[in-house]
């Protein structure tokens, strides 16, 4: 019987050299895939919770975005203008709740992965006095800089969306955004 190592950066593996396959492969990448489900999860808690100090630990400098719903589309290239984008959208005048779900997630190296969501979310406009909601598929690319997984590109399509006028008055009895400071 012959051991052979299987090294991954900073951690090494050791699996018969005989019985290599790939799903050898994929137990060695669980750390990374667990890692980048993190990554995804603070995305949608800072978005809901407009974290403006969480966003620039998210994203590459270079990173693309593009949101296709079916009253929109969002589209913005490079950190800077995401993270504008997206302080300017989500704020006391607005209530959302963006979970995702059913990740399937590749690793194809040390340094880059891709990875696929189900988006269910829940959004209230004050403002204009619109819900909408809705599912999305997200298709996302990740990068390992410095020894962290960023996001180097985000999109997705709409699987529904439905979008309606508020003609109640709602009774929340607690709103996260509306209490920060950050109003429009």
């Amino acid at each position: 019987m012959r051991w052979g190592a299987l090294g991954c950066r900073r951690r090494l593996y050791f699996a018969y050299a005989n019985d290599w396959s790939p799903e050898t492969d994929m137990a060695l990448r669980l750390e990374d895939i667990e890692l980048i489900k993190q990554l995804k999860y603070r995305y949608c808690t800072a978005i809901d919770t407009c974290d403006t100090a969480v966003f620039p630990t998210l994203f590459t400098d270079d990173i693309e975005v593009d949101y296709v719903g079916g009253s929109y589309r969002f589209q913005a290239s490079g950190r800077d203008a995401v993270i504008g984008a997206l302080t300017q959208a989500f704020h006391s005048r607005f209530l959302s709740s963006h979970t995702v779900h059913h990740p399937i997630i590749e690793v194809h190296d040390d340094d880059t992965a891709d990875g696929r969501w189900t988006l269910v979310d829940y959004n209230i406009e004050f403002n204009h006095r619109m819900v909408t909601s809705g599912t999305s598929f997200y298709a996302d690319k990740y990068v390992k800089q410095n020894g962290k997984w960023l996001i180097k590109s985000s999109s997705y399509s709409r699987l529904y969306e439905r979008v309606e006028p508020i003609e109640v008055t709602l009774n929340l009895t607690a709103h996260y955004l509306g209490e920060k400071d950050n109003k429009r």
